[in-house]
């Protein structure tokens, strides 16, 4: 489904984004193995993590190459793109990965810890979409896959900085999709449900904590590898702006923002009609302040 496409997989070290890598490569892409071997809350830095993923790949007949360029700064983003070029010719698909973790309740986030997050998940986005953009113009052709959260789609508590990321990312990618059809270049989300890194910070102070745990622990990750393959190739040609959650064996269309129902004054509207009238006849269709865990209750199929 890959031969001979190139293909950036970000956050690639491990978890997600290397059972991507592996696949990606197993059918027959050339993958940009890109990781700086940070942290889960983003610090340190080690290229290990990529070269063994590239050594996997490698070991199994395919091909890839290491990065250690982060994506949270648009020249060294940019230099993950000319990775791909310098080293196979050309671009073809990115899937933006990559991510770390600051959680904290909202009234006690620091600046520091909003801004690491965000530049991460949603500038990197950005900033490795964008790289990648110039070379997806001029060739008529590209695909972007991005990893985003039902903790953004849905709800979650203490990830004010990364639901806004992720949510973030989901318009991102809506507009890339907007923005680049008439070059042919598509994009879409996925929301995985795996047991990560990404995930272990969770707290198990609770048997409820330690039951959501061992259920997560359930899903692992290169359970979400087929459909990112499947999107980033020529056979997801129509598929384009799109968000997906992938949970076990289970794959999902989510849905998006459309009007659920309307009220109509043909006078106008003032604060007391619309306590009157408007809220009392939308009540019924307000969305609740669900979390992702009380959206998806069922156990992993």
């Amino acid at each position: 489904m890959m031969e001979g496409k190139v293909v950036i997989v970000t956050g690639a070290g491990g978890g997600i984004g290397r059972e991507i890598a592996l696949m990606m490569a197993q059918h027959g892409a050339s993958v940009v193995v890109n990781d700086i071997g940070v942290s889960l809350s983003g610090e340190g830095a080690n290229a290990g993590p990529a070269q063994q993923v590239v050594e996997t790949i490698k070991a199994s007949g395919g091909i890839a190459v290491a990065n250690a360029d982060s994506v949270a700064d648009a020249a060294s983003a940019g230099q993950i793109v000319e990775c791909a070029l310098q080293n196979f010719g050309r671009i073809d698909s990115v899937v933006n990965n990559a991510g770390i973790l600051r959680d904290a309740l909202f009234h006690k986030m620091s600046n520091d810890e909003w801004d690491a997050v965000l530049k991460v998940h949603l500038y990197g986005a950005y900033y490795v979409s964008r790289a990648a953009a110039r070379y997806f113009r001029e060739q008529q052709s590209g695909s972007l896959v991005h990893m985003t959260s039902t903790s953004g789609l849905i709800g979650n508590l203490a990830q004010a900085n990364y639901s806004a990321a992720k949510m973030g990312l989901t318009a991102l990618s809506k507009s890339i999709a907007l923005d680049m059809q008439k070059f042919n270049v598509r994009s879409n989300c996925i929301a995985p449900f795996a047991w990560s890194r990404m995930i272990s910070s969770i707290p198990v102070n609770t048997q409820e904590q330690q039951e959501r745990v061992d259920k997560i622990k359930r899903m692992t990750p290169d359970k979400i590898a087929p459909l990112a393959v499947y999107l980033a190739g020529d056979a997801a040609a129509d598929v384009n702006g799109q968000v997906f959650t992938v949970r076990n064996n289970e794959i999902f269309l989510m849905s998006q923002p459309r009007p659920l129902r309307s009220v109509h004054r043909s006078e106008g509207w003032s604060p007391q009609t619309v306590a009157e009238h408007a809220i009392p006849a939308l009540k019924a269709s307000f969305i609740a302040l669900d979390r992702s865990a009380d959206v998806f209750q069922w156990d992993p199929i």
